[in-house]
């Protein structure tokens, strides 16, 4: 298998490459900004697994969810906005960055129900939470789960279901495994993995479990039936998600069902953005996507409607 082909491979399942060039619109907004610096961090063992925290900031509490063989520092170029005014609790999910793989299968519930438990542990009620792609499926199962805990939810570049990735990509992720690890010394996955995991001989392992659960056809419905909390679904223009499930999640949350109305009288609570000019690979390291989604979060974005504007 040429490293090309890994590389591909790998991309499709776990959506993590090296950070984007930067340098595009938006940037010069963080560029002179520095995320606020770490005040507290450890880890807090949750059914078997000792899952790795960093705190920043000060502020409504919020939870920030990497995605697939990535880890906090996947968030490094956005940081700054995540932490401008809020408490950013970010945690390595289970067997990746800090936070170890135990002896259980890698099961996107179980692991949003740890977290449910983790946040009190840490000592807050009631957190917004923000995830990306696997991050992302954790998020959805955590809130769908302990609706009690989560006020707001945003779910960046992640399907309710294994058939809102494109066709193609579903034979990519199925071939995901140990065999790989081999010729993936030198991708950014396991550099990135290697600077920061306590057992980097656990790697090979997570390939496989990443693998197993990737090859289960997964279909979290259910889950979507139980949010309560509003939500805001983001994704790349260009994403791995087809446009089709990304507008039937919405649907299934409420949204783009009918017009909302003069005065918003139909509006859903629930928002949907597709950002322009952004792949899977690309929309964890958005300044558009992140200020976008803070503004959610805060509860704001409304324009003034015409009739505001005549009125005044």
């Amino acid at each position: 298998m040429s490293k090309t082909r890994l590389i591909s491979i790998i991309a499709a399942a776990a959506a993590f490459l090296a950070a984007p060039d930067m340098a595009g619109a938006g940037a010069a907004s963080i560029e002179d900004k520095a995320a606020a610096p770490i005040v507290r961090k450890g880890s807090v063992p949750v059914n078997c697994i000792d899952y790795y925290y960093e705190i920043r900031g000060e502020g409504e509490p919020l939870l920030l969810l990497h995605g697939g063989l990535g880890q906090i520092e996947m968030f490094t170029p956005v940081m700054p906005v995540f932490t401008d005014h809020r408490q950013v609790i970010a945690v390595g999910l289970q067997g990746h960055g800090r936070t170890p793989l135990g002896n259980r299968p890698i099961e996107l519930p179980d692991i949003g129900a740890d977290l449910a438990v983790l946040v009190k542990q840490l000592g807050y009620d009631k957190v917004d939470v923000f995830g990306y792609s696997f991050g992302g499926g954790v998020a959805l199962n955590m809130a769908a789960n302990a609706p009690d805990r989560v006020r707001r939810l945003v779910i960046l570049s992640a399907p309710y279901a294994q058939n809102g990735f494109f066709p193609e990509m579903l034979p990519q992720q199925a071939a995901v495994g140990a065999g790989m690890a081999e010729m993936m010394k030198d991708t950014p996955m396991f550099l990135s993995y290697k600077a920061v995991a306590p057992d980097v001989s656990e790697f090979p392992k997570l390939l496989d479990a990443m693998g197993a659960l990737m090859r289960k056809p997964i279909d979290y419905s259910d889950a979507v039936a139980k949010l309560t909390m509003p939500v805001m679904l983001m994704y790349g223009d260009a994403d791995m998600i087809r446009p089709e499930h990304m507008i039937d999640f919405y649907h299934k949350l409420g949204g783009g069902l009918r017009d909302a109305g003069w005065m918003r009288e139909n509006m859903s609570k629930n928002r949907l953005a597709i950002l322009p000019d952004l792949t899977r690979y690309e929309t964890f390291a958005s300044p558009l996507m992140a200020t976008m989604a803070m503004t959610f979060l805060d509860g704001g974005g409304k324009a003034p409607n015409w009739a505001e504007q005549v009125g005044k």
